[in-house]
């Protein structure tokens, strides 16, 4: 009973509450409104333009689902790529991660990069043998031609990448 009456005071004062001046659009939009001597029905007046934000979706970075998956986006890609075999307990691939995502989208698609996390894929990172993380393979044309494990500064992951991508 208590909620209910809590509830009900809250949605008063919300809905008593007036909205800030500027803030809120009138109730009465003049692109509806009818002008005089117009036969019968609504013209469209130009309102004022209403500015739209949109995140871009980064599309260079994505997480391995299964060995299919992995063979259709890694060893099929006509992109090279660069996987990432991380663990979420790992605390320089939690540096190492964020940092190479970084390098990859400053590449413009030339380059893409997969994250396998070595505990949800084990068969994986025993197929690449993968003995401790982060380890972090090149891929070109289902072929491995680099590879490193630790954690790499920038200068050294944009070497990396530029060796990767030719």
């Amino acid at each position: 009973m208590a909620q209910r009456v809590l509830l009900g005071r809250f949605l008063a004062s919300v809905i008593s509450r007036k909205p800030p001046q500027g803030h809120w659009a009138p109730l009465t939009s003049r692109a509806l409104q009818i002008p005089q001597g117009h036969p019968g029905g609504l013209a469209t007046t130009p309102s004022p333009a209403r500015t739209i934000h949109t995140t871009r979706v980064c599309t260079t970075t994505f997480n391995i689902q299964d060995g299919p998956d992995f063979q259709d986006r890694v060893v099929n890609s006509e992109t090279p790529v660069v996987v990432d075999f991380h663990a979420q307990w790992c605390g320089p691939c939690k540096i190492l991660g964020p940092r190479l995502e970084k390098m990859v989208a400053k590449q413009h698609g030339k380059v893409v990069m997969a994250k396998v996390d070595i505990d949800d894929h084990t068969d994986l990172a025993i197929e690449y043998e993968v003995s401790a993380v982060p380890t972090v393979l090149a891929i070109k044309n289902g072929d491995v031609v680099d590879k490193f494990v630790g954690i790499k500064d920038e200068d050294q992951l944009e070497a990396f990448l530029k060796k990767l991508i030719g």
